[in-house]
């Protein structure tokens, strides 16, 4: 048991024991197959499962964060001020995109792709714009690609959408 006693007045320590996801590494801390989880708050009242539902909404705040460092936000890379401020705004804008994406257009764990996953995957396909005789123009991904279904079944989805408009 650790010693609080030297912590502010108020702070709890909140400590969770959990069974690890199927398919996840196991860390050498982990005890009988078992990982424990804590942290600290100075929340005043309220339920056990209320504070961990906060601190887990945390969490993907911070995730948000990574992304956005994974997605350009790591360097600025202009010289100005004024162009960095318009280098923020395209970061800005595709990280929308990137959080919009998943709910609207992909499914199952594909909604929890990394940015460096969906760069990997799905953003870096090769495809050939293709129009035709009706000056319709076809976007044709290559059939060998691992993803070209993933890819095609979100475009359907987002053309399925209603319009906004």
């Amino acid at each position: 048991m650790p010693d609080l006693s030297s912590w502010p007045k108020g702070m709890r320590l909140i400590v969770r024991k959990k069974r690890p996801h199927p398919g996840t590494q196991l860390r050498f801390t982990d005890i009988d197959g078992s990982r424990l989880t804590c942290f600290a708050t100075n929340t005043q009242g309220g339920q056990l499962a209320d504070l961990e539902l906060h601190h887990r909404r945390r969490a993907r705040c911070e995730d948000r964060i990574r992304n956005a460092r994974d997605t350009g936000l790591r360097n600025l890379l202009l010289h100005q001020t004024a162009q960095n401020q318009i280098w923020l705004e395209i970061i800005s804008l595709a990280l929308d995109l990137l959080a919009w994406m998943p709910m609207l257009a992909l499914t199952s764990q594909t909604r929890s792709w990394e940015p460096k996953k969906l760069r990997l995957c799905l953003f870096s396909a090769a495809a050939r714009l293709v129009t035709t005789g009706r000056r319709r123009r076809w976007l044709r991904f290559t059939a060998r690609w691992p993803w070209t279904d993933i890819i095609t079944r979100a475009i359907d989805q987002l053309q399925s959408l209603p319009n906004p408009g």
